[in-house]
């Protein structure tokens, strides 16, 4: 076998497209699989002595042209990888945010017993629930806008829910608040999530080298998810 490989080596050396043989060989040896040049480059070299540094130039230049292809192929790889972790932590968000949307019908069946003074407050909070819903398909800055607006409002039904003991006792108006501390815990740790992937596809497109290869291949900066409000995200706490 041995001496099967080594004489068709020889007679590749000696065919008129050894030399594209040989640059073909040296450019995948440094992009994407190690196939050594030198099993071509050694006989070419002894087959035609006067060629040699055509022949090791040849090599030379394949090899530095592989080198940057193989470089771009892993930096586009990562991009790819970043993108979808962008992707991944955006649906992240996107579950929590209509998990809270979903607690709000049941939310509004209980207040609204207790609460028939407060009609101004009870429409705000079905308003911006279907503001937010609407904004489903939107981008992150549309989104965080539409949800921050739920936010606020559910933060005043909250508040005004302080001055009803009766509400307070209720059962569901308990599991309610429960419920709507958890998701907004989660939603707090998707968030985070997401920025992260955020900042590092950033990053990543921005810097040299890698915004070459984000700009041949169209990859963009993404959007932070950042709510106009951080402290009306905080649920009010009922004190029993």
């Amino acid at each position: 076998m041995v001496r099967r490989l080594y004489d068709w080596t020889m007679d590749l050396a000696g065919r008129p497209y050894a030399l594209w043989a040989l640059a073909v060989i040296s450019f995948v040896e440094s992009s994407v699989f190690p196939i050594p040049p030198d099993v071509l480059l050694i006989p070419m070299i002894l087959a035609a002595r006067q060629r040699a540094w055509l022949i090791a130039t040849v090599c030379t230049l394949a090899s530095v042209a592989g080198g940057i292809a193989g470089y771009a192929i892993v930096i586009y790889n990562s991009l790819v990888s970043n993108r979808q972790m962008v992707r991944e932590g955006w649906s992240g968000i996107d579950v929590q945010l209509k998990r809270r949307t979903d607690l709000i019908p049941n939310l509004m069946e209980t207040v609204k017993g207790y609460m028939a003074h407060e009609r101004e407050t009870l429409d705000a909070v079905v308003n911006a629930r279907a503001k937010a819903t609407s904004a489903a398909a939107a981008g992150p800055e549309a989104r965080a806008k539409a949800e921050g607006e739920l936010s606020a409002a559910l933060g005043r039904l909250l508040a005004i829910a302080e001055a009803y003991p009766d509400l307070k006792a209720n059962t569901t108006f308990i599991e309610f608040q429960t419920a709507l501390q958890g998701v907004e815990d989660e939603i707090q740790m998707a968030r985070r999530y997401y920025n992260g992937a955020v900042r590092n596809l950033n990053i990543q497109v921005e810097s040299f080298p890698s915004n070459l290869v984000a700009n041949a291949f169209k990859f963009e900066q993404a959007e932070y998810f950042e709510l106009e409000n951080e402290a009306e995200r905080a649920v009010p706490q009922v004190k029993f």
